[in-house]
């Protein structure tokens, strides 16, 4: 295995999270790279509640199965639909998937600055439904807002890091999402899946295994 190192000057990382499968193979490799660093948990796009559990749970339990410190933070989604209000029919990939970035990301750099860290990334970038560039901006604009604070823009997809994300996923039978997570991105799958005689999602369903070939849309 290629050992991660974090880049000059940084000796501990904040980790924003969005769900076990994209951050289960992140956290073996940061864990056997001898790296420093906490997961953060904030994610008030995540819709229902029930779904929000899921994904937070899951998360939770991995990270004490392999000691390390996790960092759960407040589910306000009111805040997060005032934020987004107007956005409500982009598309995936669009404004309303920017300012939910900008939103969970600043608060992440927020807790790093108030809390001796220097570094953050996120683990949303290594799903292949993301758009990296637009993580990474939302990232490096979060980070801007605070002294002292950086953004790691690391390509977590890089030396297979989609396949092993799916290993992992996999090997620990994680719960799959099927849709991004907010109750748009719910109602858009939804919508696509009617139009293609499919059944609407049903949450808490479908977990990971070795005898499917689906991945996290998270």
């Amino acid at each position: 295995m290629n050992k991660l190192k974090l880049p000059d000057g940084h000796n501990k990382l904040l980790l924003h999270s969005c769900c076990a499968p994209c951050s289960g193979d992140i956290m073996l490799r940061l864990k056997e790279s001898n790296i420093d660093y906490t997961i953060y948990f904030y994610n008030p796009n995540i819709h229902p509640k029930k779904e929000y559990l899921l994904r937070k749970n899951e998360n939770l339990e991995f990270a004490k199965k392999f000691d390390i410190p996790f960092i759960d933070d407040d589910y306000d989604t009111r805040n997060w639909f005032h934020q987004t209000k107007g956005q409500e029919w982009e598309p995936e990939r669009g404004k309303r998937c920017s300012t939910c970035f900008d939103m969970r990301f600043y608060k992440t750099a927020k807790f790093a600055h108030q809390n001796d860290f220097s570094l953050i990334s996120s683990t949303l970038g290594i799903s292949r439904w993301k758009d990296m560039r637009q993580i990474n901006e939302s990232g490096i604009k979060a980070a801007s807002e605070f002294n002292g604070i950086t953004y790691w823009t690391y390509n977590w997809r890089k030396n297979g890091g989609s396949e092993k994300m799916l290993h992992v996923s996999k090997t620990e039978k994680f719960y799959m999402q099927e849709y991004c997570g907010c109750v748009y991105s719910l109602r858009d799958t939804n919508i696509w899946r009617n139009k293609n005689n499919r059944p609407d999602i049903e949450i808490g369903i479908k977990y990971y295994s070795f005898s499917n070939k689906n991945s996290s849309n998270s």
